[in-house]
């Protein structure tokens, strides 16, 4: 099953020329989650990967910066003859906000269902599940895990057959855990092989929170605003630094960290160098690339670069 991140906007607070608003797109198999939908999210995707029928859209507070591309999208869909419903998950005030929403965007020809979570409320989905978590940034403001179960464990057939099983029907049966002709599962099927786990900080200063979310997480996508000299106005806005987000991840032990909401004061090499400094394993992506997630047995998750997506050969 194929899992990625796709930034469709890594600025913060303000669009430039090179970074929309915050939007992140989560497609796993054929599903499409949006989280966050920063003005221009839209135009965004119709610029890359196009604007697929979302699945959901999710969103981390309300800060003009992460909803207002909301409504003009909600209005595409409607005129693109969409019928199937969209569910919107938020935290507190959703409904206040998705109010506002539906009177910008106007009457839509599907159902639009609002859902507004409180910390550690399970989202179920086919394979895997999204919790919310309370973060430190403004009342009710949440950053989001998205979890995988444990796998089964390699099944060893070679073994099985020298145990004496017959290929066939009793390999099902030991892979779904019974025992066959005195063969016990655990002789022939290996240890529960992690799934796969992300972390979406939204905005926040650096907390205990996000730390526990992230403990060993493939992904920890967190937001560095500021830049170590400006610790102090971090603090004041509910922030982080590029160096309080590599000093989390290091914490959490995560394997891969992308920092986002990247101000206009500072250049994406300066927030990558002096996170490195303290988290070697931290990468600043541009607006329209892609971290690949394989599963934790068959690689690290890595950066894809735009450019680099459109240049390779098709199929």
């Amino acid at each position: 099953m194929d899992l990625s991140l796709f930034f469709a906007g890594t600025g913060g607070s303000v669009p430039t020329a090179r970074r929309g608003l915050p939007a992140v797109l989560l497609r796993r198999g054929g599903e499409r989650l949006l989280f966050d939908c920063g003005e221009g999210t839209q135009r965004q995707l119709l610029r890359s990967t196009g604007l697929a029928d979302l699945d959901d859209v999710f969103f981390t507070h309300y800060h003009a910066d992460h909803w207002l591309g909301l409504p003009g999208m909600l209005k595409t869909f409607d005129l693109r003859e969409r019928r199937r419903p969209l569910t919107v998950h938020g935290p507190r005030g959703l409904r206040g906000i998705m109010d506002l929403v539906a009177r910008a965007a106007g009457r839509t020809r599907y159902e639009v269902f609002v859902d507004e979570l409180e910390p550690g409320q399970v989202v179920e989905r086919d394979g895997y599940e999204i919790v919310p978590f309370a973060v430190d940034h403004r009342a009710g403001a949440v950053g989001y895990e998205i979890v995988e179960p444990d796998r089964p464990g390699r099944f060893d057939p070679e073994l099985a057959a020298r145990l004496g099983v017959a290929p066939g029907p009793d390999f099902g049966r030991l892979q779904r855990g019974q025992p066959v002709a005195g063969v016990e599962p655990a002789q022939v099927v290996g240890p529960p092989r992690p799934g796969r786990r992300l972390v979406l900080s939204g905005d926040t200063a650096p907390c205990a929170e996000v730390a526990r979310a992230a403990a060993h997480a493939d992904v920890l996508v967190h937001e560095a605003t500021f830049a170590h000299a400006e610790a102090e106005r971090a603090h004041e806005t509910r922030h982080s630094t590029a160096t309080q987000a590599a000093a989390l991840a290091a914490r959490a032990e995560v394997r891969l960290l992308a920092l986002v909401h990247v101000s206009t004061r500072h250049t994406a090499r300066e927030i990558r160098d002096e996170a490195r400094e303290t988290f070697a394993d931290t990468v600043v992506p541009r607006d329209f690339d892609t971290i690949e997630i394989p599963f934790p047995d068959q690689g690290p998750p890595h950066l894809v670069r735009w450019e680099e997506e459109r240049a390779a050969p098709g199929p």
